[in-house]
């Protein structure tokens, strides 16, 4: 099977529906991201079809659930989720931050490369980042536990903002360590991955409680 059919595969299993052009981006994102993986070891994920179902469509999985105009990708790595919602959504003003300049560098030559004008790339502590405008989406997808993504983070996100931390398994532990009630917490479906995944969902009030 090719990328191309392993990626539109699952677009169709997700109900995403994304042009010809804007699925070409994303594998040429992910073309990039093996080059620079030989040298600069970016992400563990090394096969090609892994890196569509655990990179791509795993990053895709949160797409329903992005609100607003502007969203930050707190400990983005080589750019996940952030990229991939980026090339999806070209009206989403995403900010990615990550404090290591190596995948700082691969990211900005992403954004070059492919042309991706609607994403911002900062190289930078979140707790140390004071953007000029706050975010209406805090999202991570493998910074740290929720206690410490909501420290490091809670200065960012706007009075109406929404914190979400992707997860694997059901967060009870990490959960409990905060002490908030998140909004909800909802299981994603990723094609191709057996694995569990949830989504928690935060709000501005639930950190201003805490």
């Amino acid at each position: 099977m090719t990328l191309q059919t392993k990626l539109s595969q699952g677009l169709k299993e997700a109900d995403i529906m994304l042009p010809p052009d804007v699925q070409q981006k994303l594998l040429d994102y992910l073309g990039l991201m093996q080059k620079w993986n030989k040298v600069h070891n970016l992400t563990a994920v090394r096969e090609p079809e892994e890196m569509v179902t655990l990179h791509l469509l795993d990053s895709l999985s949160v797409l329903p659930y992005v609100k607003g105009q502007r969203l930050l990708d707190v400990g983005s790595g080589a750019g996940l989720p952030g990229i991939p919602l980026a090339i999806c959504k070209s009206d989403l003003q995403v900010t990615v931050i990550d404090s290591s300049h190596k995948k700082a560098s691969f990211m900005r030559q992403a954004k070059a490369e492919l042309g991706i004008e609607n994403l911002e790339v900062v190289c930078a502590r979140a707790e140390a980042y004071q953007p000029q405008q706050l975010f209406d989406t805090v999202i991570s997808r493998a910074f740290s536990d929720l206690a410490e993504f909501l420290q490091l983070t809670r200065h960012l996100g706007n009075a109406g903002a929404q914190w979400l931390a992707m997860k694997g398994v059901y967060p009870f532990e990490e959960l409990a360590q905060v002490k908030i009630e998140p909004v909800q917490v909802l299981p994603l479906t990723v094609p191709g991955l057996e694995a569990q995944r949830h989504l928690v969902f935060l709000s501005a009030d639930n950190l201003k409680a805490a």
